[in-house]
């Protein structure tokens, strides 16, 4: 898990039937980390600071139905306290 920050929206005209309505999210690790393709599953947009979940358990924020994902961004972070 990490934190990134989303670039933009991803379309695509073919997708897995699982996948339909869902959005994805072009996201940059922080910082100045390489881009990942994540399903958003709490309504992220462009420019947030977001938390993303990687690997087996970033298809957890879809269960029980069963979502090809490798990231999902599971929340968007207001505030980061740096002391």
């Amino acid at each position: 898990m990490y934190l990134g920050k989303v670039i933009g929206p991803v379309v695509c005209s073919v997708k897995d039937p699982t996948l339909e309505g869902r959005k994805l999210l072009l996201v940059r690790r922080l910082p100045g980390g390489p881009a990942v393709v994540a399903i958003d599953s709490v309504g992220a947009g462009a420019g947030e600071t977001v938390y993303v979940c990687r690997g087996r358990e970033a298809a957890f924020a879809f269960k029980p139905q069963e979502v090809p994902t490798e990231a999902t961004v599971v929340a968007i972070v207001d505030v980061i306290d740096r002391q």
